[in-house]
């Protein structure tokens, strides 16, 4: 599993931004869009708490999300046949299964659109891991397919239809910092949150979503935390991470190992099983990182970004 999730060299991500920015500009003229390169930004929650349970048996949350500068890359093509065609240098993914196939099918037939469309999935994102990998690629496909298939669609009608497909997904379809509520779904924009240093750690096992909120607590109301922009550093938290920490100790290991470090924030992404770590000293965080490169553990140095 590690091994799927090698670091992107810097000379390649300059070279694939180079090419995004190259074909973005290339493809704004609408008779040239036969075909679309984009980058599918993950994310970092910096506080989620648990406030109760909704009538369809889902966690309310509340969670503060912000995008960063990791990503997977989506390749669109229009084909003349009807296919959706899913490609990916992880075979595993290529699936019906997949978030991409699945909303490329559902706008594919909810708007009779009659050409096909040929999609490649180049992914760096860790799966399972807290980063929202494949909520962003869902996002990613709403927007490509609405550009690639012309079909003008309204802010509120992408939204409703990536609320089908996951908690985050809405807050890709424009990324940067939110605040995201219900299951996740009702999403605020927030003013933007800038963090440098940040070391992300994933032990290479993958934590569904389902299983990290049944092994979560639900805190009483007067036990609730709340996020408080101005002490931003303070404030950060999961209410997920002690459950996932007690049945997964290497989550707990590299929490605290992150800690010991001098990492001023060390917590859990999402459901896991990403940890993160936010540094003052450049220093430390490389020679943590180093520590957990030793160990096998994939790692990434990344920030905060304004959009997704």
């Amino acid at each position: 599993m590690v091994s799927m999730f090698k670091s992107i060299t810097v000379n390649r991500i300059i070279t694939t931004i180079t090419t995004i920015t190259t074909i973005i500009m290339a493809k704004r003229c609408p008779k040239s869009k036969r075909g679309m390169l984009t980058a599918s930004y993950a994310k970092i929650n910096l506080f989620l708490e648990l406030i109760g349970k909704l009538p369809n048996n889902y966690h309310q949350v509340n969670t503060i999300l912000c995008s960063i500068d990791l990503f997977d890359l989506l390749n669109y093509e229009l084909i003349e046949s009807p296919e959706i065609i899913l490609t990916c240098n992880i075979p595993s993914l290529i699936s019906t299964s997949n978030l991409i196939y699945r909303v490329a099918s559902y706008v594919k037939e909810r708007f009779n659109v009659s050409s096909g469309i040929k999609i490649h999935l180049e992914k760096h994102i860790p799966i399972s891991a807290g980063l929202g990998g494949g909520s962003s690629n869902a996002a990613n496909c709403i927007l490509a397919l609405n550009e690639m298939w012309q079909l003008n669609l309204s802010k509120p009608q992408m939204h409703k239809i990536a609320s089908q497909f996951g908690s985050d997904v809405n807050f890709f379809l424009e990324g940067g910092t939110a605040k995201g509520e219900n299951r996740g779904e009702v999403i605020t924009k927030l003013p933007s949150i800038f963090l440098n240093n940040i070391l992300l750690v994933n032990p290479g096992i993958e934590i569904s979503s389902a299983e990290a909120y049944k092994l979560a607590y639900l805190p009483k109301k007067q036990e609730q935390r709340k996020f408080d922009p101005s002490n931003l550093i303070g404030s950060c938290f999961n209410r997920l991470e002690s459950g996932i920490r007690s049945a997964y100790p290497v989550i707990d290991e590299i929490i605290n190992t992150i800690g010991s470090f001098g990492a001023k924030v060390a917590i859990m992404s999402g459901s896991g099983s990403t940890c993160l770590g936010i540094f003052d000293s450049k220093n430390d965080l490389k020679a943590c990182r180093q520590y957990f490169n030793q160990k096998g553990f994939w790692t990434y140095t990344t920030k905060t970004r304004e959009t997704s």
